[in-house]
């Protein structure tokens, strides 16, 4: 009786350090993740942009691992799962601060793909100017649904600029409105979607850029994103050609900050430090892919914010101007 519940302790003993090492392998492959998703090619079905697009997700993973090795009392991989955590507050720990406070030189701007199939833009509008910011930048807009728009917004913001399907609302004059060209080749059709203007600010002049980068799709040969990176490529070149020191870029880029598809912007831009900001889908907003960024200024904060019509959330940013 002895001996068989020795052997019997023995095996169980003998099973649990094998869960544990499997539990800590886990912890370091996801921490590999984390650290060097940069290293993961996107040479096949672009996997690196896949996994860089759901890159703070990787946080639950952490969780369950934790809660795995704290069920088996694994020492071993509870100790492992130090590296994952670390590397992920170090990515994304920041975002979870509180905002800082406003500055005297600080602008809101709200950034919002309203839909062209939104069936209440005169209540999107609404919603958008409750939460008070300097600029509004729209995207898919369409007769008539574009009319509603201005007609709605235009007590509280007198100046705005459309070109094709984007457009910038201002409290603050506009100057210098013009087509931007990020149409990637092999699109036939009209496709009008970046524009830049000039906001004349109490504080200065800056470059405001509006933009709808490409859709991207995820199927069976992973993600299709090749007319995205283009575009990003294009207006990466704008804004480093752009004359103003000042620049502020709103739009529905279809990516993350995280996603390298996006580096032709992110390498030239400042990115919010405060906020996750998940926009789409609105139903469960799972990734940020309306984006606020700044040159020679700062992003300090991005929130989401309610629903709309759209199956986009807006989102809110502060930027802080130098």
């Amino acid at each position: 009786m002895e001996r068989a519940a020795a052997v019997a302790a023995g095996a169980w003993c003998r099973r649990a350090r094998t869960r544990g090492r499997v539990s800590a392998v886990l912890a370091v492959l996801t921490a590999g993740l984390l650290v060097f998703h940069r290293v993961v090619p996107n040479s096949v079905g672009r996997v690196g942009s896949l996994l860089e697009t759901f890159l703070p997700w990787l946080g639950l993973v952490i969780v369950v691992l934790t809660g795995l090795a704290l069920l088996r009392r694994s020492a071993a991989a509870v100790m492992a799962l130090l590296l994952p955590a670390a590397a992920w507050t170090h990515l994304f720990g920041g975002l979870l601060l509180p905002a800082e406070e406003s500055g005297p030189h600080d602008l809101v701007v709200v950034q919002h793909n309203v839909s062209d199939e939104n069936t209440d833009p005169a209540g999107t509008a609404r919603a958008l100017a409750g939460a008070g910011p300097d600029l509004i930048a729209l995207q898919e807009l369409v007769p008539p649904a574009l009319a509603v728009y201005e007609r709605t917004l235009a007590p509280d913001y007198p100046y705005h600029a459309v070109r094709g399907t984007v457009g910038l609302w201002s409290k603050h004059p506009l100057a210098g409105a013009r087509l931007l060209d990020i149409k990637p080749r092999g699109v036939t059709e009209p496709w009008s979607r970046g524009m830049r203007a000039v906001v004349r600010t109490p504080h200065g002049e800056i470059a405001a850029y509006v933009a709808h980068l490409p859709s991207v799709r995820v199927g069976a040969g992973g993600l299709a994103s090749s007319r995205r990176d283009e575009s990003a490529g294009l207006l990466g070149r704008a804004v480093a050609a752009e004359p103003l020191e000042t620049v502020i870029l709103l739009g529905d880029l279809n990516g993350t900050v995280d996603d390298r598809g996006l580096t032709p912007l992110t390498s030239r831009m400042d990115v919010a430090r405060r906020g996750f900001a998940f926009s789409f889908p609105a139903a469960l907003p799972l990734a940020r892919i309306d984006q606020v960024m700044a040159r020679s200024a700062t992003v300090t904060h991005i929130r989401a914010l309610p629903a709309t019509g759209s199956d986009h959330l807006p989102v809110s940013a502060r930027v802080a101007l130098r």
